[in-house]
């Protein structure tokens, strides 16, 4: 591996030459590691922002428009429109946005800007007849930035926070049919000295006056994740407690991903204290990403807490999204991928398929069903995909495909014999079995419902003796060919194995018997299930009708066609 000057490059034998540890937070009686999230807190997209300049190509107007409306639909009550003073572009959607009434009254769109004059007072003229608003002053305060990029004292980064909310204060006043509300975000708060920061905070609050009525929005970003998510919590906690006027302000995350722990940061730094989240659905944002707000969200709905975003339509959710932004819902994301509720793992299966019928057979209200931390049905998805079949799966999961598919539910020890059915035709086929192959594969085992089988019922009638015995009389084809056949038993399937044994030679000795009914209601069928044995070898066999005695007949055919296919 080489640099792009062409100069050999490696991983360091020792990287604490090039990198060091982070410091930690003097914080001995931290509180939150003891804290648990019991309410949902403010939520703020950023998709149409952060979001949006992360992409290759961003969002025309259209995809704008849709993506807002979905926000709007899902819940979103607080929505950064963009940054108006980066260009035409900008500035007319969001200016069409607020005038075109679209934004509801119980809606707060936001704005981005730098610390410049100029910007504040382009960014409160893209608002201009908003009903309510919030501008969204920001400077960068971490000692890189101060002495890299702007080669600057504190004094100095202090008074550009202060200035930029002098001017935002005034551009407000000249406005006042619209109710205004301030966020300052002290940028790369999570590697600054966290002195400063309050200190640059207090400075603006001391020019906007904020008070527990009106409060101002301090955001606190991890403009770049470089600590472990705790790190992140005490700087939360640290800030909370030592802010001067804490009641006047609303305290916000905004978590990047980088060391992909953003959403543990976010739920560890409401634990801390914090109010409000900011974040995109599904995590879009710069390099590898923002906070997720599905994810967050999904995670306190685990927990019973509605985080009052709703996504009972998932997959309608990522469609949006990926058409807005172009790029893919990973199929293993947490709650939206495709995969994130298959199995296809064999011991996998069995669990999921027991808390299934364990969930419905003691109509219990909690759910508890092993691997899946949330029902798929709260989100709109079915059950279908839950439990998928391929070289990897065990019996449980073709039971499960069966029994979603066909109804069927085959005891234990038959899906043992069914296995290996489905594994050879998997590794023949070399790809995964959709529902049509397991049930392919269980019609030739079985030879149910297929053509061209050695024994075929034709027609039965069955009558009882006068010594009390049951007579099976009627037609089976044999080879093609019709024969009327008939036989005497204790029962009908009795009367059906010595019919087959006398006018076949057959040896079949049943040992046991279950039945089920396909569905409910008047049209439902009935699936009959026979374990028999044949010169020791044991054999299972299924029966399907709409009549429960012609399925019971059925299975014991079903039976002499594979005792045939032995031989």
């Amino acid at each position: 591996m080489t640099t792009p000057d062409n100069t050999p490059a490696n991983m360091l034998r020792d990287p604490s030459r090039k990198y060091r540890a982070f410091p930690q937070i003097d914080l001995p009686d931290r509180q939150w590691p003891s804290k648990t999230i019991t309410v949902p807190p403010r939520w703020l997209s950023t998709d149409l922002r952060d979001g949006n300049q992360s992409i290759i190509d961003p969002m025309d107007a259209v995809k704008k428009n849709r993506f807002f409306d979905l926000l709007v639909e899902v819940g979103v009550k607080e929505i950064e429109v963009g940054f108006p003073s980066a260009g035409a572009t900008e500035f007319d959607f969001i200016n069409e946005l607020v005038r075109s009434g679209r934004v509801p009254d119980d809606v707060m769109v936001q704005v981005l800007t730098q610390s410049r004059e100029d910007l504040i007072r382009t960014s409160f003229e893209s608002l201009d007849g908003a009903h309510s608003a919030i501008v969204h002053l920001y400077n960068a305060v971490s000692p890189a930035w101060r002495d890299i990029v702007f080669r600057m004292s504190k004094d100095e980064v202090r008074e550009i926070a202060r200035d930029g909310a002098k001017i935002m204060r005034d551009e407000a006043a000249k406005r006042p049919d619209t109710d205004w509300h301030f966020q300052y975000s002290p940028e790369t708060f999570s590697t600054a000295e966290i002195d400063f920061s309050i200190e640059v905070c207090e400075a603006v609050m001391e020019v906007l006056a904020p008070t527990p009525d009106r409060p101002i929005i301090l955001n606190l970003p991890a403009t770049v994740e470089a600590a472990t998510p705790n790190i992140y919590a005490d700087q939360i906690e640290y800030f909370c407690r030592n802010l001067p006027n804490r009641k006047s302000a609303i305290i916000s995350l905004h978590t990047h991903n980088d060391r992909g722990t953003g959403v543990a940061a976010a739920e560890l730094g409401l634990m801390a204290g914090a109010d409000r989240v900011e974040g995109c659905l599904f995590g879009n944002g710069e390099r590898t990403g923002n906070c997720c707000l599905v994810t967050m969200a999904l995670n306190m709905y685990t927990q019973g807490v509605h985080p009052q975003l709703d996504f009972s339509d998932i997959d309608r959710v990522i469609e949006t999204v990926e058409y807005c932004n172009e790029l893919p819902v990973h199929q293993r994301h947490p709650y939206g991928g495709e995969l994130v509720f298959t199995a296809f793992s064999g011991s996998h299966q069995d669990a999921i398929k027991k808390g299934f019928a364990a969930n419905e057979t003691q109509n219990d209200e909690q759910w508890r069903v092993p691997y899946l931390p949330i029902d798929p049905a709260d989100l709109g998805r079915d059950y279908e995909a839950v439990i998928r079949v391929n070289s990897q799966s065990g019996k449980g999961g073709f039971a499960w495909v069966l029994e979603q598919d066909q109804g069927l539910k085959l005891p234990k020890k038959m899906q043992a014999d069914f296995s290996p059915h489905v594994q050879h035709m998997a590794d023949e086929l070399g790809r995964e079995l959709n529902a049509d192959d397991i049930w392919e594969a269980f019609k030739r085992a079985y030879h149910v419902q297929t053509p061209n089988k050695h024994f075929q019922l034709v027609s039965y009638e069955e009558s009882r003796a006068s010594d009390g015995t049951r007579l099976f009389t009627g037609t089976i084809a044999v080879a093609g060919k019709e024969q009327s056949v008939s036989g005497r038993g204790n029962g009908l399937i009795s009367s059906v194995v010595t019919t087959l044994e006398q006018s076949f030679d057959l040896d079949l000795k049943i040992l046991d018997y279950t039945e089920h009914a396909l569905g409910t209601g008047r049209d439902a069928r009935a699936a009959a299930y026979l374990k028999c044995e044949s010169k020791g070898e044991v054999i299972w066999a299924c029966g399907i009708d709409e009549d429960v005695a012609t399925a019971s007949v059925r299975a014991v055919v079903s039976a002499a066609n594979t005792v045939v296919a032995l031989n």
